[in-house]
């Protein structure tokens, strides 16, 4: 994986949409990159409306309800271990994409820490992630934890 894309919903629909081409105009499209998709949606709205799928650019795709929150509320769902599990599954069979295109509605808090937390994860810098804006904290706090188990399991 050479880049973590994060994006907002909107954004990550024009990245997606940069690699469409007319039938039999393979030339017109604007990206021709490999990527894999972690598309994170709201459970209030029951999701955005749309749903990534795989393609020819689009090696898989990851879809996840939770909401942005950092603790328990009633009528939100709070990111869980098993979510965190399927996101570290995510990562490492996506590894040969050249862009993990990791989204959420604003692209500021829950897309930004599994961003973070997948920079880190592959061996990167992630600090970026922190100085220019908010991971939530709770999502990726989950993340690390369950990298680690998995990590000293294998030990």
């Amino acid at each position: 994986m050479k880049t973590v894309a994060l994006k907002s919903v909107f954004e990550a629909f024009d990245y997606v949409m940069a690699h469409y081409y007319p039938f039999g105009m393979e030339d017109y499209a604007e990206r021709t990159d490999s990527y894999a998709v972690i598309s994170i949606q709201d459970t209030h709205t029951d999701g955005f409306g749309f749903i990534f799928r795989p393609n020819e650019f689009c090696e898989d795709v990851l879809t996840l309800y939770f909401d942005d929150i950092v603790k328990e509320v009633e009528g939100a769902f709070l990111f869980t271990d098993e979510q965190a599990e399927h996101i570290i599954d995510f990562i490492l069979a996506n590894q040969e994409v050249e862009t993990l295109l990791v989204h959420c509605y604003g692209g500021q808090s829950r897309s930004r820490a599994v961003a973070a937390f997948a920079v880190k994860m592959l061996g990167g810098d992630n600090a970026k992630y922190f100085e220019t804006g908010n991971p939530n904290a709770y999502v990726y706090k989950t993340l690390e934890e369950a990298w680690q188990r998995r990590q000293q399991k294998a030990d």
